[in-house]
């Protein structure tokens, strides 16, 4: 007989206030489920006009393909451009909000304005540039890098927090100035995940150069957003086609990259 049982206790204590937690998040998901309409009806008449939909893409037209490649080759510029902007902004504010690095009084207003640029999506970002500067290519670029900065700073100011500091204090006791700290003491231990964070910003940036376009913000967003407002179906199934391919081709290309420098 084991202790547990000859003491008459349970080997395992339930955890009611987890269980507790668990019946309020199942009520509370019924209540939203209700609140939204979301029901099983609407979701069968979803999936019907749907198959309709799907059946009005195909077959894909590629006639209009120089209009097709001038989209996606703004929207790669698109995304190169603000991933190069945004990675070189984020290295200094990255170094500016590591608390292991920086005095409080600097690193909590850079964090704090880290986390600004991640409060919105893209889209959100790309419509306020678009209202500011006009239509085009700038307004997504610059909405972008926005993202890129609230991304990229934000992991590569923790990954230098989680470095060892026998290097950097190594580098100080031979007087060098804070930059070349930086460069021997810091970089070093945190160079290949910077490129791992830079090549997934690249990627995303890629993806998220098709979205800023269909509110103003250049790129192939704006032909896919102008087709489907035509009810141009075939036209647009060929649009998603090149995004996909585009996509997929920057998933290749950042992987080499990642194993290439890690």
């Amino acid at each position: 007989m084991t202790a547990s049982a000859s003491t008459g206790q349970a080997a395992f204590r339930p955890n009611w206030a987890a269980r507790a937690g668990w019946l309020l998040l199942a009520a509370y998901v019924a209540y939203a489920a209700q609140i939204l309409d979301i029901t099983w009806a609407r979701f069968v008449l979803g999936l019907d006009q749907g198959g309709r939909f799907l059946g009005r893409l195909f077959p894909p037209e590629f006639q209009r393909w120089e209009l097709l490649v001038d989209g996606l080759t703004e929207s790669l510029q698109i995304a190169v451009i603000a991933s190069v902007l945004g990675i070189v902004i984020s290295l200094p504010i990255g170094l500016l909000a590591a608390r292991n690095l920086m005095p409080w009084w600097v690193s909590t207003p850079t964090r704090a304005f880290v986390a600004l640029c991640r409060s919105f999506h893209p889209i959100l970002v790309a419509i306020v540039f678009v209202k500011a500067i006009g239509f085009g290519a700038l307004a997504g670029i610059l909405a972008l890098v926005v993202a890129s900065v609230g991304f990229v700073a934000k992991l590569f100011a923790e990954a230098i927090e989680e470095i060892s500091m026998k290097q950097v204090e190594a580098v100080r006791a031979t007087g060098a100035g804070f930059a070349n700290v930086v460069t021997m003491g810091v970089l070093p231990q945190v160079l290949a995940r910077f490129i791992g964070f830079s090549t997934y910003q690249l990627d995303s940036n890629l993806r998220n150069s098709t979205m800023v376009g269909i509110v103003g913000g250049g790129g192939i967003g704006g032909t896919l957003f102008a087709a489907f407002q035509r009810f141009d179906y075939g036209f647009l199934c060929a649009i998603l086609i090149a995004i996909i391919a585009l996509i997929m081709m920057g998933e290749l290309v950042a992987t080499r990259l990642r194993a290439t420098f890690q």
